[in-house]
């Protein structure tokens, strides 16, 4: 498929998951910011070493660093990707929008108790940014990855408090993106609770 697709959701409603599924089933490229961003962290970039004290706080990592970022991967991109975790705020998809078109902002619609259930007990790798869950999606030897062997880690994000904070800033900063892509009439609503396959299969539905 050549369609270019926008990811909409709190943290923790499947994006990533759903995100994945398009890229292995139906030839999508997925463009992940948390991805990213967390690499340069972890190579300790310039970029990595001051996005890693506002991704620690549970903030948004400011426009220009995340911005620069994705422009450099959408302008070296051919056929249909998934931009998945950015745009963020309604300032990034004024920037989008002068970069390329979007053909549907798919919203994975979750509450916020449910987010934060699933984000305590969530498990990444550090090696090959693979993500496991405690009770959806457990790795099979407790504490090492399926991919690598690698030694799984509760992100510093991903801890309640810092949950519930970047639950706050996305209601206060992402929310806005769905009515900006509603008035422009590609959104696209998706129930983000409930069996994961069921959820691919809507989304599929409405490509």
């Amino acid at each position: 498929m050549d369609a270019r697709i926008v990811l909409l959701g709190p943290p923790g409603s499947g994006k990533g998951t759903q995100a994945e599924r398009l890229e292995d089933e139906l030839g999508f490229v997925r463009l992940s910011t948390g991805d990213l961003l967390r690499e340069a962290v972890r190579k300790q970039t310039e970029l990595g070493k001051q996005a890693k004290e506002f991704m620690d706080k549970g903030q948004l990592v400011p426009n220009e660093l995340v911005i620069g970022l994705m422009k450099e991967r959408i302008d070296n991109m051919e056929g249909g990707y998934i931009l998945d975790g950015f745009p963020r705020t309604v300032e990034q998809a004024d920037v989008l929008e002068s970069i390329t078109s979007i053909d549907h902002a798919i919203n994975l619609d979750v509450d916020d108790e449910e987010l934060v259930s699933r984000l305590t007990k969530r498990r990444s790798c550090p090696e090959c940014n693979a993500v496991f869950h405690l009770l959806y999606k457990p790795p099979k030897t407790e504490g090492v990855c399926d991919r690598c062997n690698g030694e799984l880690y509760q992100r510093s994000d991903d801890t309640e408090e810092t949950v519930r904070n970047r639950l706050k800033v996305y209601r206060e900063s992402t929310f806005p993106l769905i009515e900006f892509y509603e008035k422009r009439g590609v959104l696209r609503n998706i129930d983000g609770i409930g069996d994961i396959d069921d959820i691919f299969q809507a989304i599929k539905a409405l490509l």
